[in-house]
């Protein structure tokens, strides 16, 4: 399977990568700053292409079977949520280049907060949310337009007719971990644990991402995995 990787020097996107290569797929890792090719690129073919440049990105991914889109906003927490928009652009940028692809299938690794703690309410709804984010999530509160931006991105993907799946951690920070290969899989309901906690790490997001490629399960729907 011919899958490409974008934001593939991040945290997820860097594990999507070493996942599916793993798994014997012919993987394309796209990146807008060259500088940021690891020197030992492995088996990956790298790229340098700005999502947001829909001509490039429409000749970038053309062949692929899987498009990953695994982008953060910024290099730390500032710089995320000063660049929030990107999430929402990123998903225009994509939508509009798959237009040209139509077969092919997107992956959007996105956020938790439009996980739904019960029935018609969102994490991100809930009362006292964005105050809570320096203790639950060690982010100020401004990080609440990282979350909403999220949020919005996976409006634009549900109103589309592409072969898209968006894939929300069950967990509002994803950190370096351990692979096991061993989570829940849900829709769109926060998965928590017996003590009322979420994670997932990085390592194991990744397998789902791949997980997904292989055995397409939630095309044109959310999913969430968590321990």
């Amino acid at each position: 399977m011919r899958i490409g990787v974008f934001g593939a020097t991040g945290l997820i996107g860097s594990r999507v990568v070493a996942e599916a290569v793993a798994r014997g797929h012919e993987v394309t890792a796209f990146t807008r700053d060259a500088t940021r090719v690891p020197a030992d690129a492995g088996q990956a073919t790298w790229r340098v292409a700005d999502v947001m440049d829909v001509p490039a990105v429409t000749e970038a991914i053309a062949g692929s079977d899987v498009i990953v889109n695994a982008l953060n906003a910024g290099r730390d927490i500032p710089e995320t949520i000063a660049n929030a928009h990107v999430f929402p652009a990123a998903a225009r940028s994509l939508l509009e280049a798959l237009e040209s692809h139509p077969a092919a299938r997107l992956i959007v690794v996105g956020g938790a907060g439009s996980l739904e703690v019960r029935p018609g309410l969102q994490v991100a709804d809930t009362e006292g949310f964005a105050e809570g984010l320096p203790a639950n999530l060690g982010v100020p509160e401004e990080y609440v337009k990282v979350v909403l931006a999220h949020r919005e991105a996976l409006a634009l993907y549900r109103l589309s007719n592409r072969r898209w799946t968006y894939l929300s951690p069950s967990s509002g920070r994803v950190d370096p971990g351990e692979r096991t290969g061993r989570f829940r899989v849900g829709g769109d309901q926060l998965l928590v644990r017996a003590d009322g906690t979420s994670a997932i790490s990085a390592e194991d997001l990744a397998v789902a991402v791949v997980d997904e490629a292989e055995l397409p399960r939630h095309v044109q729907r959310r999913f969430t995995v968590g321990y």
